[in-house]
């Protein structure tokens, strides 16, 4: 559905973008991720047909963003992070007026309209002037009038950034009904929305793709040590011997004191060895009572893959959003 191939954007002497490749397949919410300056509203504006890229292709529903944009644009739902609402028109009025120029046939309209105000839970408050609404609500107006033409691919931009966290929920599973019907790709920085709602994730970081794949995938392949969290009870130089007999672990990190009557231990290695490691200390007479193994979480490989002494890139300038005073609950 959506090919996204050796992808540049540059600035002057300044690369917002460097050689990113992806993929989106019908009906799979993709992330995203990266830190702020990372590049995803750059990538983002230029698969939605508002940024011309450098040099790489951006095919959406088999057409080439730059060299047929006027049928992308037809093809896509795009949220940015902030959503340009007509705040003086009612939702249904300015949702009406989006379908008719986004190509909805007159006939069709009244249908369309009504699918995207019942799908984002906007049929209470669909005669109610869009500047009245919570931010919540105006976010969902901003959904609605991504979906309003039925597009097959669906780009949204921090969907849920500014949000509380009851709307953070609500925005999120609005967004999970809308996989299998249409491919999404959200961009964000923030962990819990990948992990929560996407199928794949793309990181980037500095405008290079630094990792990408399922969630678990990208833990597991990235993950450079397995953790063991142990207690015991036994002589502390006596585990600490025994430990010498295997080469493969990394570090060894002691918690408490050595008079406690239970010994608290951290350990990582490159590889599995917990079978081994129990074995060594239960025959040479070390009592252990809990051994626990972890892999990196989301939070590790994101920090690994975005973390370094290099400034990040500069991605394309956003405006701020105004203040707006919020009348009413979301």
């Amino acid at each position: 559905m959506i090919q996204v191939e050796h992808l540049t954007k540059v600035y002057g002497t300044t690369a917002a973008l460097r050689d990113v490749s992806f993929t989106a397949a019908t009906g799979e919410i993709l992330g995203l991720l990266g830190p702020n300056g990372a590049g995803k509203t750059t990538t983002m504006r230029i698969l939605a047909g508002y940024l011309p890229a450098t040099s790489g292709t951006a095919v959406i529903a088999g057409h080439e963003v730059h060299t047929d944009p006027m049928a992308v644009r037809q093809r896509i739902g795009y949220l940015p992070e902030h959503p340009p609402l007509y705040t003086e028109m009612t939702v249904v009025g300015y949702l009406h007026f989006v379908a008719r120029i986004k190509g909805v046939s007159a006939g069709d309209r009244p249908q369309r309209v009504n699918f995207a105000l019942k799908s984002c839970g906007l049929l209470d408050c669909q005669h109610t002037i869009i500047r009245k609404l919570s931010k919540g609500y105006r976010q969902r107006v901003g959904i609605a009038q991504a979906i309003v033409h039925d597009p097959p691919a669906i780009i949204l931009d921090e969907p849920t950034v500014g949000l509380d966290p009851r709307q953070i929920i609500e925005v999120r599973h609005l967004i999970q009904t809308l996989a299998g019907q249409h491919t999404v790709i959200l961009s964000t920085h923030i962990l819990a929305e990948v992990s929560m709602t996407c199928d794949r994730a793309v990181i980037i970081n500095k405008g290079e793709v630094a990792g990408i794949g399922k969630l678990d995938e990208l833990m597991q392949q990235l993950s450079s040590s397995y953790t063991y969290d142990l207690e015991l009870v036994g002589d502390r130089q006596h585990i600490q011997t025994l430990l010498t007999q295997m080469p493969q672990l990394q570090n060894v990190n002691w918690l408490g004191t050595p008079d406690q009557p239970r010994q608290q231990l951290h350990i990582s290695s490159p590889e599995e060895i917990g079978a081994d490691l129990a074995t060594l200390l239960i025959q040479n007479g070390i009592q252990l009572y809990e051994m626990r193994r972890s892999h990196a979480n989301l939070e590790d490989v994101f920090l690994k893959l975005t973390t370094d002494d290099v400034a990040p890139a500069a991605a394309a300038p956003t405006p701020a959003e105004p203040p707006i005073v919020e009348d009413a609950d979301a």
